[in-house]
């Protein structure tokens, strides 16, 4: 039995250290490229958000484009940062869940949330700072749920974030009748500013319709080939989004072994004939 016992114990360790969130979580933690690639696309944002402020026709916005530069060219600008891996670090909170074979829960979140420990994502404060100092207003579009807005404030504040509300610069999930998807966020902000850039971490950062199979995802992206990098700035986040759920078609309730076997399924060797 005692033998048993210690086979089972190593086998769950052998298990823990095959987490799939180690090495993706690691490279955000320890990688210089990392780091690179997050400054690098804000120093292209700030470039693109000086052309913008330029160019009064210039919008983030896919449904301000459709209704013309009349309906925004007036309105004052603003951009629009997600904020989780693309203005806040929360790679501590997947480093706690690999260390304890854990998996993703929304009270271990909340509680990671309220000890508002998150560290800034390289390159994201001195944006925001200086698009505030330009007067550009930062909007932080969120879906953390409405009642984890006050400590996402507090840690923004204390990080140096600018959070001033004109009228509001945080936009949680729930936190007005209608606000469970980021579109209708979104609109709100479109109704009252020219929106010169859309920076996030995943797809529906920037999209309607994100969650949809592989294919449809890839083409959705493709038709919006002039917007990556201009318009829209994306953030390097493989540790989870809307990219891995597509892999399994968004059953969350499959087991962790079942994930990996869809996984599985999309991955692509080339052999010689």
């Amino acid at each position: 039995m005692d033998s048993l016992e210690a086979r089972t114990d190593s086998l769950a360790r052998a298990a823990s250290l095959r987490n799939p969130l180690l090495n993706s979580t690691l490279w955000t933690q320890t990688a210089v490229e990392y780091e690179g690639t997050a400054r690098q696309a804000y120093r292209v944002a700030e470039i693109m958000m000086q052309r913008a402020l330029a160019d009064s026709q210039w919008t983030a916005s896919v449904e301000q484009a459709a209704d013309g530069s009349d309906a925004y060219r007036d309105k004052p600008p603003a951009v629009v940062l997600d904020v989780d891996e693309t203005v806040l670090d929360n790679s501590p909170y997947q480093a706690r869940l690999i260390r304890d074979g854990a998996r993703y829960g929304s009270e271990s979140w909340a509680a990671w949330v309220r000890e508002e420990q998150a560290a800034p994502v390289p390159g994201s404060r001195s944006f925001a700072q200086a698009a505030a100092g330009r007067g550009v207003q930062v909007i932080y579009l969120t879906n953390r749920d409405a009642p984890l807005e006050g400590a996402t404030r507090s840690n923004l504040a204390a990080l140096d974030f600018p959070v001033e509300d004109a009228p509001d610069a945080v936009l949680t999930q729930g936190e007005r009748e209608g606000w469970d998807s980021k579109t209708a966020r979104r609109k709100w902000v479109a109704e009252r500013y020219r929106i010169l850039l859309l920076v996030g971490d995943n797809f529906g950062d920037f999209v309607a319709e994100a969650d949809t199979s592989v294919s449809a995802r890839r083409a959705q992206g493709r038709s919006f080939r002039e917007y990556w990098g201009t318009r829209w700035i994306v953030l390097p986040n493989p540790q989870y989004g809307s990219w891995e759920g597509a892999l399994y078609d968004f059953d969350y309730g499959l087991s962790p072994r079942q994930r990996l076997e869809e996984k599985h399924t999309h991955l692509s060797p080339k052999r010689s004939q």
